[in-house]
């Protein structure tokens, strides 16, 4: 009777799993599992080598067969369980090397999934599969070698318009590491010098949610991004809830309080070969997700943002674990490209061993008053050097009158004159002049704009050029200022080697080095 159930169990798991009933395939395996295993047990002590040999097979089978149910599931940390029982019984097993390089490849632990791809190609069964294997094996190659130089590159897909899927990215940390920061609890920091466009990392989100808010500014677009959050939220909590590592992650990341006594993690912990193994799983409470979701979510669109491909279409919401830790300046070193479920940080400017990565949580092209008040918005106060520097000069009547004389129609090439003009007098020099400059940009960027301007104000303005080099300097590459830079190059009919140069670490800062020439090219002719 016992072996008629356990065929009978067999047989309506396995047409279950053909259906793609995947809980209740589940179900079906887990109780012949228990059964096959009670069997085993009890045949141990009769010592019948025949009828264990084929028990073993089946409950060998019938783990796999669960691990790929699970695994369908997203109930990955079980379905590597069952994965690894079954090869304890038979360990070149192929359905079940197959199943678990899968299910690894999925948790970004390229090198393991690629040992269980090779182990599985020595199979005699890999003949009739051979060449899904081969896919794995050659996507696992690339994304171990991504992983570890960082050499990603999207040219042929910028290329060709952003055509068909995006690119597969590996999960990537260059040289950073997380340190106690003076702007604000704890920060990434650069470990080595680096030049603009330099990756940072590249990371896949936890769990983002997108939709098309209605153009117009009615209770409609407050409503969608309601329940936006209510599915985001979901989709957090369920991830966190089926897997140890993402769960530890999430609790990890601050929730607005108490910012300084916050333990300071190793970067190593967010890597994905780090091992689950000491991690609690306990229960996920809802205050701290949702304060933490308040505290660390990105939006997809904001200031030191890209987003490249069809989600530009979006307004998109994620959580990006250690992006998250990116603190706020108003003289940014990084920015970072959306594509797809990826982020990729880059630095926009060089920068030297550690200093803190920064993003720009507003626009910081914009006066100082007007960046105090979206700092409010952001509820916090910004002490970063440059608006030390500019609080202590914005007093000086000169600057509030030309400040005033823009609100009044005031002539940019005027404007410009005085600002330099008076930033000679104060010997404002260096990076601090770069400060001002990126303050008064929509003053440069107008008048540059206009050749009659140009024209009339000749050399009493500075040229375009050195207002590039001095404002990238201080709050590093921004599309407008690219685009300021090539309209210049334009209007000069330059295009020489150097200018040329130019125009690319500009663009590097801007999009990063995950393109080479000609796509870039192609990235700054679409205004990207």
């Amino acid at each position: 009777m016992g072996e008629e159930l356990m065929q009978q169990l067999r047989s309506r798991a396995t047409e279950l799993l053909l259906r793609e009933e995947w809980n209740e395939s589940v179900q079906a395996y887990s109780h012949f599992i228990s059964l096959c295993q009670h069997h085993i047990s009890r045949i141990h002590q009769h010592a019948d080598p025949d009828h264990l040999f084929k028990l073993q097979k089946s409950l060998c089978l019938a783990l796999s067969n669960r691990a790929e149910a699970r695994s369908r599931l997203r109930d990955l940390a079980n379905a590597l369980q069952d994965c690894d029982g079954a090869l304890e019984i038979e360990g070149t097993h192929f359905k079940t090397l197959l199943c678990k390089g899968k299910i690894l490849l999925g948790l970004n632990r390229y090198s393991l999934a690629l040992d269980c791809f090779k182990a599985a190609l020595l199979d005699p069964q890999a003949g009739l599969k051979c060449g899904a294997l081969e896919g794995y094996l050659e996507r696992c190659k690339k994304l171990e070698h991504q992983s570890r130089t960082g050499a990603f590159d999207l040219s042929d897909w910028v290329v060709n318009g952003f055509r068909g899927k995006f690119p597969e990215l590996a999960e990537y940390i260059g040289a950073v590491q997380i340190m106690k920061s003076e702007i604000s609890g704890r920060g990434l920091f650069a470990t080595k010098n680096v030049d603009a466009g330099t990756l940072v990392l590249v990371t896949k989100a936890i769990a983002t949610e997108r939709c098309i808010l209605p153009e117009q500014n009615d209770d409609s677009a407050d409503n969608i991004q309601l329940v936006m959050w209510k599915n985001f939220i979901d989709k957090v909590v369920e991830s966190a809830s089926k897997c140890k590592r993402l769960h530890h992650l999430i609790s990890v990341l601050s929730n607005g309080e108490d910012e300084d006594v916050l333990e300071v993690p190793d970067v190593n912990l967010f890597r994905p070969e780090t091992e689950e193994s000491g991690l609690s799983m306990g229960k996920l409470d809802m205050g701290k997700i949702l304060s933490i979701l308040d505290v660390n979510s990105l939006v997809e669109d904001a200031t030191s943002a890209k987003v490249l491909g069809k989600n530009s279409d979006y307004y998109g919401v994620g959580l990006w674990i250690l992006p998250a830790f990116i603190n706020h300046s108003c003289n940014p070193n990084a920015r970072r490209l959306h594509v797809g479920d990826n982020v990729i940080v880059h630095t926009s400017r060089d920068v030297k061993a550690g200093e803190e990565i920064t993003f720009a949580y507003f626009d910081v092209l914009s006066p100082w008053r007007k960046r105090k008040d979206m700092a409010k918005t952001w509820g916090f106060q910004c002490n970063c050097k440059r608006c030390k520097f500019e609080e202590q000069i914005c007093s000086k009547m000169e600057i509030q009158e030309i400040q005033m004389g823009l609100e009044r129609g005031l002539d940019m090439g005027d404007a410009i004159y005085r600002l330099e003009e008076g930033m000679r007098r104060w010997t404002v020099r260096g990076k601090e002049k770069g400060y001002l400059r990126a303050s008064f940009w929509a003053a440069y960027s107008e008048a540059y704009e206009s050749e009659k301007t140009v024209r009339r104000w000749g050399r009493r303005i500075p040229a375009v050029e050195a207002v590039v080099d001095s404002v990238l300097e201080a709050v590093g590459s921004d599309e407008r200022v690219l685009k300021a830079f090539m309209a210049g190059l334009k209007r000069s009919g330059g295009g020489g080697v150097v200018e040329i140069e130019r125009a690319m670490k500009l663009a590097r800062g801007v999009y990063g080095k995950v393109v080479k020439k000609q796509a870039m090219r192609t990235l700054i002719s679409l205004g990207y």
